[in-house]
């Protein structure tokens, strides 16, 4: 029985941290720093563009692993 309580859990974290992310999608272009950091790469020429947050994705990644250390305490 103490596996299905840890792979409830499990399906609860995924899924706040869904909530999340879907909520940042959400409120991608209202918030101002959100894909413009310094570090993220964007190209543009004639006929291609090319971007690619770096260090929006490094910051994101931060915060979640934040978050997961503090729900994973005990």
């Amino acid at each position: 029985m103490g596996e299905l309580s840890s792979f409830g859990k499990i399906l609860i974290y995924i899924g706040i941290i869904m909530i999340v992310v879907g909520g940042l999608f959400m409120l991608g272009g209202k918030i101002p720093f959100i894909g413009r950091l310094p570090g993220d790469i964007a190209i543009q020429k004639k006929n291609f563009s090319f971007y690619f947050p770096i260090t929006t994705s490094i910051v994101i990644s931060i915060i979640l692993s934040l978050i997961m250390w503090l729900l994973s305490r005990k």
